[in-house]
């Protein structure tokens, strides 16, 4: 298995590549995973984790594009072939641009190739402000589609992407499965007493909660902006925001600061995936304010699961998942995002059948053990397609 990305680190496909292993090593496979030089080793049975050379003046790869990536794809390639010279592997299964990779590498070393696509890459391009880069794009464009084209398998993420293979490789057939792991069955829980003693949370009436990255596609500004409007009705309310880098951060306490509400916004930066169940068991509402993409947040599944009602904007990202009987969606606007949360906190019996309803679909549509039988097909499919050839 090909990752390129710091791996682990608590952020989107990373946790996508966790349950993958997970799930696989639990019908026995063994799986040499080659990644980049950064990342935390996560134990699990019959997972072999091989990383590339040392980058010294590499210490972290921020999401998206960027030379730093690419300078670590390169290295990530030279180690990707020097295994499968090495050794005999009956699949080569990539997640992200690594797909570009094994398209050429299986016509060397003849092996089956299942693509994990977490992104259009092409899209990212644009969602990262390289939109206005056409040649790159096109050249982006030209790999995904020798990529899917090229795949034994594909398994895709969500609605949209299993929309977007079918218009540009119609011939194909990718498996969806939706990023519905939870956490919870690879890492122990922390304490409550423990996560609060380190992070201090003032307790308060009303506690909002958003847990994720800082990138510009996740409307924070919007969400701190909505803070300004809640407060005026809301004075005990309080914005908990788990996640970010630490310029991200700061970037975001001057606007908290700007605009009056410093103290009602608490930052905790990133934190261990163990204790995310202390800051669901604090908070009365959970927020998703994305603001821009077509992929689903991995995020909301667990929302969904977490017994918090959910507060989002009224976005095709999230309505693949989401609609009106499981969560108040909104304009993406911080006065109707705003108003979306006062409602939801003056109305209990309507936070209560939020609640109940998403837990429902989360049990019907989303669940692990749907999560690992789709997974399973698409390893058993390959098997039975080479054992016909």
């Amino acid at each position: 298995m090909v990752v390129p990305e710091p791996f682990f680190q608590p952020r989107g496909t990373p946790f996508s590549v966790l349950h993958r292993l997970k799930a696989l090593s639990s019908f026995g496979h063994y799986i040499d995973l080659i990644t980049y030089h950064i990342g935390e080793d996560i134990p699990i049975k019959n997972i072999h984790i091989h990383r590339t050379i040392n980058i010294p003046f590499i210490r972290h790869v921020d999401i998206g594009p960027s030379f730093k990536k690419i300078l670590c794809d390169i290295f990530l390639l030279l180690k990707t072939i020097r295994f499968l010279t090495a050794r005999k592997y009956d699949v080569l299964h990539t997640h992200e641009e690594a797909g570009f990779i094994a398209a050429v590498l299986k016509l060397f070393f003849n092996i089956p190739h299942i693509y994990d696509m977490h992104s259009s890459l092409p899209q990212q391009l644009k969602n990262f402000d390289k939109g206005n880069l056409r040649p790159l794009v096109r050249l982006f464009e030209w790999l995904e589609k020798k990529t899917l084209d090229s795949a034994d398998g594909i398994i895709t993420i969500c609605e949209d992407l299993q929309n977007h293979v079918k218009d540009v490789a119609p011939h194909r057939s990718p498996v969806l499965i939706e990023n519905v792991g939870d956490n919870s069955t690879i890492f122990e829980d922390l304490g409550a007493i423990e996560v609060q003693k380190k992070y201090r949370i003032p307790k308060q009436k009303s506690i909002i909660l958003y847990t994720g990255t800082f990138e510009k596609y996740q409307g924070i500004e919007l969400l701190i902006h909505s803070a300004v409007s809640l407060l005026k009705k809301d004075r005990d309310a309080l914005y908990l925001l788990v996640g970010g880098k630490s310029h991200q951060i700061r970037k975001m306490k001057l606007l908290a600061n700007s605009l009056g509400i410093g103290d009602k916004v608490i930052f905790t930066g990133t934190v261990h995936p163990r204790e995310i169940k202390y800051f669901y068991g604090i908070s009365d509402i959970i927020a998703s304010p994305r603001i821009q993409g077509t992929n689903s947040p991995l995020k909301i599944y667990s929302y969904l699961r977490s017994g918090i009602p959910i507060v989002a904007t009224d976005l095709y990202t999230h309505r693949q998942i989401l609609n009106e009987n499981v969560a108040v969606l909104v304009e993406p606007d911080p006065e109707k995002f705003a108003n979306g949360i006062s409602n939801l906190l003056g109305d209990e019996m309507m936070r209560e059948r939020i609640v109940l309803q998403a837990k429902k679909l989360a049990e019907k549509k989303y669940s692990y053990r749907d999560y690992l039988e789709k997974t399973k097909s698409v390893y058993e499919n390959i098997q039975s397609n080479y054992t016909k050839t």
